[in-house]
């Protein structure tokens, strides 16, 4: 499976929620909007393209690009092909939140923790954030 490949799969069943892509060392990278992250993600795991395993979900803080300071950076990987792929979605600071992913993968459960403790990113509908 090739990240051309990939890149158009994830284009064609999702043409509004491409915002970027780059192959920086061969990694395909694909900006995607905050709300249709979690939309994307399914359609990756459940479909055809099968990204079974989540390797990491991480935060980041780019504070000079306002109304997209903080964003979260998801890995997947599809063990079978050995293909892998970033995903990325950008948050306001003011209001940082996005869609847990912990019912799609169990692994997101302590990574999302992370996250919120680092960041401040909320993950609605998290099993663990229910103070927020």
């Amino acid at each position: 499976m090739t990240n051309e490949f990939v890149l158009e799969a994830i284009s064609r069943e999702f043409p509004e929620a491409v915002i970027a892509s780059s192959e920086p060392y061969g990694f395909l990278t694909v900006e995607i909007k905050k709300e249709d992250i979690k939309k994307v993600i399914h359609h990756l795991k459940s479909s055809t393209l099968n990204f079974m395993f989540l390797t990491d979900i991480c935060g980041i803080h780019y504070p000079e690009q306002e109304g997209r300071e903080l964003g979260v950076v998801y890995h997947l990987h599809n063990l079978e092909s050995n293909t892998r792929l970033r995903l990325k979605t950008f948050l306001p600071k003011d209001n940082p939140e996005t869609e847990t992913i912990t019912d799609l993968y169990a692994g997101a459960n302590w990574m999302e923790r992370e996250t919120y403790d680092f960041y401040g990113i909320i993950f609605k509908g998290h099993p663990d954030l229910r103070v927020i």
